[in-house]
């Protein structure tokens, strides 16, 4: 039973807007154990669209999805070119026409000629109802061993729409009684190719399967098994995640939705614990990382975004002398703003970072990509550490990988501390 899907329209292409549907319809296919190899997006193009449908019969697809181009305009050409591929005449559905006249006249319109358009369906073909807008689609079986579905490209309808109608179809067709569950296992301060050498032996597995990915400033492991249930896929991964784990130990932390932020605070929670930052290359990215968690008051109390050598001085009291022989981009200023961030706000951990993000270096022969970080614990104990991300990555790249392993330097102290 496998599935694609076919998204139309040209400002996809354009880039213009995202195409948040794929995904959601991606995630969709794995609760009901729909097998999903192949997603397309293609501009408003009759003879594009028919390329398409071409491709997917011959490889037996069994189910295509198509979202947008179910509009009023001329260019809203998906219900056309799936009718004309498959020579199947359009017809006017007076329901549909009823409904979108309804619509108006609650909105205060009067429906105009060119919305008509959406009323034509192929015959034959079942409507898909649009509860919230007035473009319905179309479930239709064209040819045996193919049903089609097509949604309007609006996102919040398209959900709406795949809930309330799609997927009791599909249920009621059979679909749904496997699942496909899977967890994404993320990692911190590990290559993607250093990973994958560690756990080369389980990419060969079939039933679970693991796949790694790599992200901005992560490494990714999807674990996924098909199943009866999701609590019976579980079963089958968790010897996987729990072997996995035991390889990457400090260098996974977390998995879905498990960001660096959330952790670290819930690390800190349960240790009742609180933090302040100091921040010169990264202006408050930091601390916008921390606090984009809901409930970050509990144990974030603050930061000061120290860009001068003066505010480093007279609020965090860094030594002047050392910035003058060392330099404000050094593991010393670092460790003098984290304890100084700490006795300024009373926390009990404190971060400092200064570096050079670029595009230009300072006035020192440091390179761009050289950033320094520290971590003061609750005992006045420093640690650091400088990293080097390299002359060839842009600015803000710099800054949030810089704020990443500030954090996840935190992470490490805070999992290891035993006190």
């Amino acid at each position: 039973m496998a599935a694609e899907i076919i998204c139309v329209g040209t400002e996809i292409l354009l880039g213009d807007i995202v195409n948040s549907n794929s995904q959601y319809l991606a995630q969709e296919f794995a609760k009901l154990g729909i097998s999903h190899y192949f997603q397309s997006v293609v501009g408003d193009n009759i003879a594009r669209i028919h390329s398409l449908l071409e491709i997917a019969v011959q490889r037996g697809t069994e189910i295509i999805v198509f979202t947008g181009g179910l509009g009023p305009t001329p260019d809203d050409l998906t219900t056309e070119a799936i009718a004309a591929y498959f020579q199947t005449p359009l017809v006017e559905r007076p329901e549909i026409v009823a409904d979108i006249t309804t619509k108006f006249a609650q909105r205060g319109r009067i429906m105009t000629p060119n919305n008509r358009k959406q009323a034509l369906l192929p015959e034959g073909a079942e409507i898909l109802p649009n509860p919230t807008g007035t473009a319905p689609g179309l479930i239709w079986q064209p040819i045996e061993g193919l049903t089609i579905f097509t949604f309007p490209g609006v996102p919040g309808e398209m959900k709406r729409m795949w809930q309330e109608t799609a997927v009791p179809y599909l249920k009621a067709q059979g679909y749904g009684q496997i699942v496909i569950h899977s967890e994404m296992m993320r990692f911190r301060g590990i290559g993607e190719s250093s990973l994958a050498a560690k756990v080369n032996h389980l990419f060969a597995l079939t039933n679970p399967t693991v796949a790694p990915y790599a992200s901005k400033g992560e490494v990714k492991l999807r674990v996924a098994a098909r199943a009866e249930s999701v609590a019976a896929a579980k079963k089958l991964m968790d010897p996987v995640v729990a072997e996995i784990k035991a390889i990457a130990g400090l260098d996974y932390f977390g998995s879905d939705g498990a960001s660096l932020p959330l952790v670290i605070g819930d690390l800190l929670r349960t240790r009742q614990e609180t933090l302040a930052v100091a921040e010169s290359c990264t202006g408050g990215g930091l601390g916008a990382l921390i606090t984009s968690v809901s409930g970050s008051s509990d144990y974030f109390l603050g930061g000061i975004a120290a860009y001068a050598n003066a505010v480093k001085i007279n609020l965090l009291g860094v030594n002047s002398a050392d910035l003058q022989n060392q330099g404000a981009v050094s593991e010393t200023v670092a460790q003098q703003m984290a304890l100084g961030a700490k006795q300024a706000l009373g926390s009990d951990w404190g971060i400092g970072i200064t570096g050079i993000a670029g595009p230009k270096s300072d006035d020192s022969a440091k390179p761009i990509g050289l950033v320094c970080i520290a971590w003061a614990d609750p005992q006045n104990h420093v640690f650091s550490h400088t990293y080097r991300y390299g002359t060839d990555r842009d600015r803000e790249l710099i800054r949030y990988l810089s704020a990443c392993d500030a954090l996840d330097g935190l992470r490490r102290y805070l999992k290891n501390d035993k006190s």
